[in-house]
């Protein structure tokens, strides 16, 4: 299966993953694509997967009680450009890879293969 090449996004340049809690969401500049909340660090625990308009899925993301609960653990953000056409597969492909523990509806399409944030 070939893989598509993600660019996840970080904060400050490039430099770091972005805490979940204190992200200035306007700084986001990815429209459209998918996204991971995470904590830990070499083998983390996705939260949260998902797709859609980045800044309102995340706005919306971080009101939410459930995600939250984790907000002790150290919760980490990243998102990457999907084309429109990809987005189901690629979302498809995170669930069933990355487990979350909040949201277990996920498209029923053909995985597109994705590299994760630790790749």
């Amino acid at each position: 299966m070939e893989v598509l090449k993600l660019v996840w996004g970080k904060c400050n340049k490039n430099s770091h993953w972005c805490n979940f809690i204190n992200l200035n969401i306007n700084s986001i500049e990815t429209e459209i694509g998918v996204y991971l909340i995470w904590y830990g660090g070499k083998e983390p625990k996705y939260v949260r997967v998902g797709q859609g308009i980045i800044k309102e899925r995340l706005s919306i993301h971080k009101t939410e009680e459930e995600i939250l609960e984790y907000e002790n653990l150290g919760l980490f953000v990243t998102w990457a450009d999907v084309p429109k056409n990809k987005l189901d597969g690629v979302e498809a492909y995170l669930g069933d890879v990355c487990n979350p523990l909040v949201g277990e509806r996920f498209p029923d399409r053909t995985l597109i293969k994705v590299n994760l944030p630790s790749d």
